[in-house]
């Protein structure tokens, strides 16, 4: 059976010129200058997994490029041409203004898509959207990051923060689960971030497989291996929305106050800007409002997760 490509066209795509400084942040003044394009090449492709590639954007536009500010936790809009566009967390450094890296899972008609092009193809991104995790507000304290399968991919922006503000840091603990082995992401990394930076990372896998050789379980038991004060302590949760409840009540009971703990309801983004109304949750634009919220206030949002 001949397997399906599809051919994606080299068009150019007309855009506005992007605005003489960069944005503010503040989303509520802001969201409305973001709904523009910056052409971008992709300089690099890297498959991670059977269903995850990671691809490395530059703008083209030299000034767009100098100018492009996000902070970790924001996501963009990336469209392709003649397919769409969907919302994909950054998963870059943000003081790298020369390349930005985006985690794609094949999922869908337009990720689909971008998985058979090559590099040099031409795509375009909004944004950044959405507001960030407090990492300012951290510094000081002890910082737990937990991802879940994907959950890694939004994690490495402010995983990369702390990395280049270390000495501004306590205690680093990252727990990070799969279903398997073979679904561990940026293994590549792992040594890099216990080694140099001094991170302590915790990984288990729900089913072992041919070779593992560490945990085997729920992202939970990796609570026995670290030992922190939880009042002096900061958590990014990030992954399946099953996994907040789980985690996020583990962390309550173990002491840690829940307008410390931050979660991302990234899954729930669509046009970025509040215009479609399908991230609504009661009253909530979770896109322009989030995706980053605290705990206490995500368990105030109905069905939020």
């Amino acid at each position: 059976m001949h397997e399906v490509r599809f051919v994606i066209p080299r068009q150019e795509i007309n855009r506005e010129d992007f605005a003489s400084s960069a944005p503010d942040f503040n989303r509520r003044s802001e969201v409305m200058n973001t709904d523009r394009g910056f052409k971008c090449s992709i300089t690099n492709i890297v498959r991670l997994t059977g269903q995850e590639k990671l691809f490395q954007l530059r703008i083209i536009d030299p000034t767009e490029r100098s100018l492009f500010r996000f902070k970790p936790g924001q996501f963009l809009m990336l469209e392709l041409p003649g397919y769409g566009e969907v919302p994909i967390s950054i998963s870059s450094s943000n003081s790298n203004h020369e390349f930005l890296e985006l985690c794609i899972r094949k999922a869908g008609h337009v990720t689909t898509a971008l998985f058979t092009i090559e590099e040099g193809a031409q795509v375009a991104i909004r944004g950044p959207f959405g507001s960030s995790f407090p990492m300012d507000e951290m510094a000081g304290s002890n910082v737990l990051l937990i991802a879940g399968g994907l959950g890694i991919a939004p994690l490495r922006a402010p995983l990369f923060w702390i990395n280049e503000h270390r000495d501004r840091f306590g205690d680093v603990n990252v727990l990070y689960g799969a279903k398997v082995p073979s679904q561990l992401l940026f293994t590549y990394q792992f040594d890099e971030w216990k080694m140099i930076n001094h991170i302590n990372l915790h990984t288990i896998v729900e089913r072992a497989e041919e070779g593992w050789t560490g945990r085997t379980g729920m992202i939970t038991d990796l609570f026995e291996d670290i030992s922190i004060d939880m009042k002096k302590t900061w958590a990014i949760v990030c992954g399946p929305p099953v996994m907040f409840k789980v985690v996020c009540s583990h962390l309550d009971r173990l002491g840690m106050p829940m307008n410390r703990m931050f979660v991302s309801l990234e899954r729930r983004m669509h046009c970025g800007m509040g215009k479609c109304c399908r991230c609504m949750v009661g009253s909530t634009f979770t896109c322009v409002d989030g995706p980053v919220f605290d705990y206490w206030s995500v368990m105030n949002l109905k069905e939020a997760i």
